[in-house]
């Protein structure tokens, strides 16, 4: 068992040298991203050091890998995305992705939501939603659109904005967003804006 990890750990540094490469960064770049120094890089990337999960979770964010790729794991035999339901503020957000950093998809269903919007939100990025069943709201800037099953929005995510339900019944939708949409979300001021039925 422990020749297996040996033998996996060590294929980790020519890994994280040809991730670097292939993205044209320098030891120093990495560094000031990760802020791991340059020297405990050289040594990770030359096998000198052995990898641990602190020095690896950062580098697998900055390279958008999966650390299963980083260390090279042997793939799983069930390919499936065994999604855990989150939910907030009556919503539901089902991740249908699992590698961290990239491009990020969530099936998500809104309960109807009379009643005037809360707060827009802006955050970096762009956003892609498909509505699957029933209809969605889209404020956007200054338009108020409503979208039907099979419709398909994308937007600007610096733009203000909010996804809504405006009923009868739930709302199904896919969206997509790449790693700006992970940031914190910003409060923009809160306009009016008519109901639209």
């Amino acid at each position: 068992m422990a020749r297996m990890t040996d033998d996996v750990l060590s294929g980790v540094g020519p890994r994280l040298r040809a991730l670097r490469q292939r993205r044209d960064l320098t030891l120093a770049a990495v560094a000031e991203e990760t802020g791991i120094s340059i020297s405990t890089l050289s040594r990770l990337e030359a096998g000198q050091r052995r990898p641990t999960l602190e020095l690896l979770l950062p580098l697998a964010r900055l390279h958008r890998v999966a650390l299963d790729d980083l260390v090279g794991a042997p793939e799983s035999r069930d390919p499936r995305v065994h999604a855990t339901p989150i939910h907030r503020r009556g919503r539901t957000y089902v991740p249908l992705t699992r590698r961290p950093g990239g491009m990020r998809a969530y099936k998500v269903v809104l309960p109807p939501e009379p009643g005037p919007p809360g707060e827009l939100q802006v955050h970096e990025g762009h956003e892609w939603v498909y509505v699957l069943t029933g209809r969605l709201r889209l404020l956007l800037g200054d338009r108020d659109l409503v979208l039907a099953e099979g419709e398909v929005a994308e937007f600007d995510t610096r733009t203000p904005h909010a996804l809504l339900n405006p009923g009868p019944g739930p709302t199904e939708l896919l969206t997509l967003f790449g790693p700006q949409g992970e940031r914190m979300h910003v409060r923009a001021r809160t306009r009016r804006v008519d109901d639209a039925s």
